[in-house]
């Protein structure tokens, strides 16, 4: 573990007794945050990742591997330390605000057992951090969503944790809102230097929060690196396939031989009456401001291609498809590649 590690998990493990026997959620998951950084675990519904933020707040125990927080060790098999005593701040999906106690109560609620006079300076500037001085005042119900989650991040913070938690912290929230909020939220994450980790199974909220994201499938870690990694030099074929619309091709297909599984997304291909790739236009539909379709190549494989803004061809058309850069990422075949 490096000297600016915030949290360490090593070959963490959770799991619950089912009817069939014990039955791991979490499996041998190791990553480190290092300080002031923001990672985010990322995978569908299921995947694990939710657990692992419980374990490491200290909601669930650890059945092997154990969780280093701010250099200390807080979780390992038949020890835990408790979770208001791990220095772990959390943000629950639904904020989980108090309904009778108004903004500034609800931001000093986690410092009660400071001073007054050092409780109400604490609160005043985190009022000011997250832009509701006006609003200290107000209650719950009568606040944005977008306020409600920055009342709910300024009560995480109140104590100085040493790492914040946040589980699904856009979940409710529509899409453009969803989008503006975390722009809001990594600005201000990142003004104080806090270390975070949230869980989500929106692929784009993670690449906008995060400096580092892991990719998790059936309890395991598949990948943790930047979203630049991620997308560019996927580990896996679980991870170039989850990420970006991609579609493995044999490499056959683009010269690159039998071996290799090249990875191509929409903008990866493109028309070209010369193109080595022969196919069938199977449908096409605007998305502002191109059109996009998606074409059949031998052997059932189906790419999504940039049409561009007018559509050249009704669908059943054949068209002829080239890379539209030479450095398209690859993977070894070890296993076969279905249609897409």
């Amino acid at each position: 573990m490096s000297h600016g590690t915030v949290l360490h998990l090593d070959q963490v493990t959770v799991g619950y007794p089912g009817p069939d026997g014990w039955r791991p959620v979490v499996q041998v998951l190791s990553l480190e945050l290092p300080r002031g950084e923001i990672g985010a675990l990322l995978g569908a519904s299921g995947c694990g990742k939710t657990t692992a933020l419980r374990a490491i707040a200290g909601f669930e125990p650890v059945a092997g591997g154990r969780i280093v927080v701010g250099g200390s060790e807080v979780a390992r098999p038949g020890h835990a330390v408790p979770p208001e005593s791990r220095r772990v701040g959390m943000m629950f999906q639904d904020y989980a605000l108090f309904p009778h106690l108004d903004v500034a109560a609800n931001i000093g609620f986690g410092i009660h057992r400071l001073p007054s006079g050092e409780r109400a300076g604490r609160v005043q500037e985190l009022l000011e951090l997250v832009g509701l001085v006006h609003a200290a005042r107000m209650y719950p119900h009568e606040l944005s969503g977008g306020q409600q989650q920055r009342v709910a991040l300024a009560r995480a913070l109140a104590p100085r944790p040493a790492l914040i938690l946040l589980d699904e912290p856009f979940s409710s929230l529509d899409g453009q809102m969803r989008t503006r909020l975390a722009a809001d939220l990594r600005q201000l994450l990142k003004a104080t230097g806090t270390t975070s980790l949230l869980v989500t199974h929106d692929q784009s909220e993670a690449f906008a929060m995060a400096d580092r994201v892991g990719v998790m499938a059936q309890g395991r870690l598949l990948q943790w690196a930047s979203p630049a990694g991620l997308y560019r030099a996927p580990a896996t074929h679980e991870v170039a396939t989850f990420i970006g619309r991609g579609v493995l091709l044999p490499g056959g297909l683009l010269g690159q031989g039998s071996g290799r599984l090249v990875l191509v997304r929409p903008g990866d291909l493109r028309l070209d009456p010369g193109g080595p790739l022969a196919g069938v236009l199977r449908e096409a539909s605007f998305r502002g401001p191109h059109y996009e379709g998606r074409v059949e190549l031998p052997g059932g494989h189906v790419v999504e291609v940039d049409l561009g803004r007018e559509t050249p061809f009704p669908p059943g058309s054949p068209v002829t498809l080239s890379p539209a850069c030479s450095d398209l990422p690859s993977l070894p075949a070890t296993t076969a590649a279905g249609p897409g």
